[in-house]
């Protein structure tokens, strides 16, 4: 049996950023906070609490005085830095660039023209959505589906965005639907914001899937890019299993297979794939032993 790890697959440049400024900081003996998940896998949310960082929410964050606090990729809301400023908190801002981005562009946008419909294409409750509708007063409009395009007020002026892991197909699909349905007297305009490095990863994905005879898709069933990227492999090789862990895999999924291949979404660190291709050989070592 031959296995093969997608070189592909790994952290994106965002969270690779956010977990080097985590290590730096416990390296150095700080105590050191980060608010919500500093990625969604758990394993490696679990190897950096071992070095001693703390995973605190928001309510938590607000009790808070006078330490360090990480924040994550994903990005936060502008209220969070104001309560960062009252405390006395010092933050280790790790908002990816690209995240980072977006936000100004939603922020200028909102102060421009404040009456319009600023819709952002994203799953509502998700923490980098969460930073984007901040930077609106809250008034933003997040969209997950056509079904909540459908709601929209289609006499009015349409700003369109997209969380930066969405799925680019179903943002152009989204396109398409308000561009039918908007107004004469209306304006529309959308702005691609999808991040390229997770973007990209769909049709390698898509190529790695077909090339071998089951795949391993590992990641944290909470991150959103897992998801999209798991739907992807999926639809080109029906034997493909989402798994969190090595301890997960189903020995019987590889029986009279040639080849396996390990995969995983911007969230997913090397270690973890390494780590499945080791135990599935082990468990292959362990049975031919006699």
């Amino acid at each position: 049996m031959r296995i093969e790890i997608d070189d592909g697959s790994g952290f994106c440049f965002g969270v690779t950023t956010a977990i080097k400024k985590a290590e730096e900081e416990l390296t150095n003996k700080q105590q050191l906070y980060c608010l919500g998940d500093i990625v969604h896998n758990g394993m490696e949310c679990e190897r950096l609490k071992s070095m001693g960082l703390e995973t605190i929410n928001h309510d938590e964050m607000n009790r808070l005085h006078n330490a360090k606090v990480l924040l994550r990729a994903h990005g936060e809301p502008p209220h969070t830095y104001e309560t960062a400023r009252q405390n006395g908190i010092e933050i280790i801002d790790a908002t990816c660039p690209v995240v980072l981005q977006l936000q100004k562009r939603i922020k200028k946008q909102f102060a421009a023209n404040p009456n319009a419909q600023i819709v952002i294409f994203g799953k509502n409750g998700h923490a980098e959505v969460l930073g984007l509708v901040g930077q609106t007063n809250s008034k933003a409009i997040v969209v997950e589906n056509i079904d909540d395009v459908m709601q929209l007020d289609f006499n009015k002026d349409i700003y369109l965005y997209s969380q930066t892991t969405k799925s680019l197909d179903e943002f152009r699909q989204i396109i398409s639907y308000i561009r039918e349905h908007i107004s004469a007297d209306a304006h529309f305009e959308s702005f691609d914001t999808i991040c390229r490095q997770v973007a990209n990863r769909m049709p390698n994905i898509a190529d790695f899937a077909s090339r071998h005879d089951v795949v391993l898709f590992v990641s944290g069933r909470k991150s959103s890019n897992g998801r999209v990227l798991f739907a992807q492999s999926l639809s080109k090789n029906a034997r493909s299993y989402h798994i969190e862990r090595a301890e997960e895999i189903d020995m019987s999924w590889l029986d009279g297979v040639d080849t396996v291949g390990i995969c995983g979404a911007t969230s997913t660190p090397k270690w973890l794939m390494e780590e499945c291709r080791d135990y599935i050989n082990m468990r292959i070592k362990h049975s031919a032993t006699p």
